[in-house]
């Protein structure tokens, strides 16, 4: 009999070929700062729906917290606003916080959970337990002035205590997992994190790789590098695509150029392939004032994109999980972005941060300029999104809550396994495009025979 670890972890590597999600990443906080309201969470997934061209419905939604901004631990609205839109849901936790703060994000599962029970389950694609956190500790991450991070030991016991906590409950077959850049993951003194998880998430961005041969010529060869990568480590658990996009203006990254030509480029190249195929969660639907800026309809929300996004003859397999050859030196990390969130974080990390904002550009040869680079506000805004809690007067607890210039950019290749014999039939409400029941069926048919 599987234990209830190896079922999940089969369930998740069954889903692809069931269905495939594709979204965008949505953070907590509006440009101004100012803490989202379920009406504007379901301003934004109507209009993400409704995106005039688009190669299917992009009705999912990654999060990075769980916890609404401004308070101590009450769930995020983007839930209600998703069961209300019908959008799924890949929730996510802010796991470097600290024990308290992310004591904070499981409250909030809890509490959505007892509050929404099955509405929720069923929307629910999966659960990530923090974003780049690995990054942040590297060299990298540390030379580029990244805010805190987290090691593999604490993220693993996160990831547990997540995976407790919903046993038993209405998300108790959702999988679990963590998202990274390409390089944390082939870190060998990572692969506990990758033994914890039921699925891996990748961040990758070529245009901020700017050690190397990043031209937008090149972009696509760089991402299937980084996910060929991740997928030679995974040891057959899911890789899915968290995050990545081209800016359609801001400055140049060596041989990369920021324009809406450009973004069209990368969004058919790398993007088509993978939507309807695999799990992916593009950056982003909007994210003005920012610059660069990434937002596929510009600086006001519309259902009109700044250009055609229309998959018109494009190949609907997506690359060789074999990385392929290309130019210049391997990337060692991911960036991160700046702006001023509230995080329950101790005095010497909201003193390193300080520097850290103070940081000049520094090349991350694969991924983002550091905090001092000018990564997009918004991108930041949506990693660390006001996590630690306005006080309420009644609760107690510990530790001090510090300002800090905190979140993490994204900035690894991935690209998720394609599944080239799934051909799509039909869109469904729940943020997944149906493929063949003959691929499903053939999937269900290979577990059983496991067991």
């Amino acid at each position: 009999m599987y234990a209830k670890s190896s079922l999940v972890a089969l369930a998740a590597a069954i889903a692809p070929a069931l269905a495939a999600y594709q979204g965008f990443n949505y953070g907590s906080t509006d440009s101004s700062g100012a803490a989202k309201q379920q009406a504007d969470f379901e301003n934004e997934f109507k209009i993400a729906q409704g995106l005039i061209g688009a190669p299917g419905t992009f009705n999912s939604a990654r999060l990075y917290t769980m916890v609404q901004g401004g308070t101590t631990n009450d769930p995020i609205s983007a839930i209600p606003a998703a069961i209300s839109t019908k959008t799924s849901l890949l929730l996510g936790l802010w796991a470097s916080g600290g024990d308290a703060v992310f004591a904070n994000e499981l409250a909030a599962l809890k509490s959505a959970i007892s509050t929404y029970g099955s509405s929720l389950g069923s929307l629910v694609a999966g659960i990530s337990v923090g974003s780049e956190d690995l990054y942040r500790i590297t060299p990298t991450g540390i030379e580029n002035g990244e805010n805190p991070g987290l090691g593999p030991g604490p993220l693993t016991d996160y990831i547990n205590q997540v995976k407790k906590l919903i046993s038993g409950t209405s998300l108790a077959d959702v999988p679990v997992g963590h998202v990274d850049t390409w390089n944390a993951w082939t870190n060998g003194s990572n692969s506990a994190v990758i033994e914890a998880c039921d699925w891996l998430g990748v961040d990758e961005y070529p245009y901020f790789q700017n050690t190397q041969d990043n031209g937008i010529d090149n972009a696509k060869a760089l991402f299937d590098d980084a996910y060929g990568a991740v997928t030679g480590v995974a040891g057959g658990k899911p890789v899915w695509v968290t995050e990545t996009g081209w800016p359609t203006a801001g400055k140049s990254q060596n041989l990369a150029t920021a324009s809406v030509a450009n973004s069209k480029t990368f969004w058919d190249e790398v993007g088509c392939p993978l939507f309807g195929t695999t799990n992916t969660w593009y950056y982003t639907l909007f994210d003005a004032p920012s610059s660069p800026t990434f937002g596929i309809v510009g600086d006001t929300l519309s259902t009109t994109p700044v250009f055609d996004l229309s998959c018109k003859a494009v190949s609907s397999s997506t690359s060789s999980a074999a990385p392929t050859t290309t130019k210049g030196s391997s990337g060692t990390g991911s960036g991160s972005g700046s702006s001023t969130t509230t995080a329950a974080v101790d005095s010497s990390a909201s003193a390193s941060a300080s520097e850290a904002a103070s940081t000049s550009d520094a090349p991350v040869e694969s991924g983002s300029p550091g905090i001092g680079g000018g990564l997009p506000s918004s991108q930041l805004s949506l990693e660390t999104s006001t996590i630690a809690a306005t006080a309420t007067g009644t609760g107690s607890g510990s530790g001090s809550t510090a300002s800090v210039t905190s979140g993490s950019g994204s900035n690894s290749t991935i690209s998720g396994t394609a599944t080239p014999s799934a051909s799509v039939i039909s869109d469904n409400a729940g943020g997944a495009t149906t493929v063949s029941l003959g691929a499903a069926f053939a999937a269900i048919m290979v577990a059983v025979l496991a067991l």
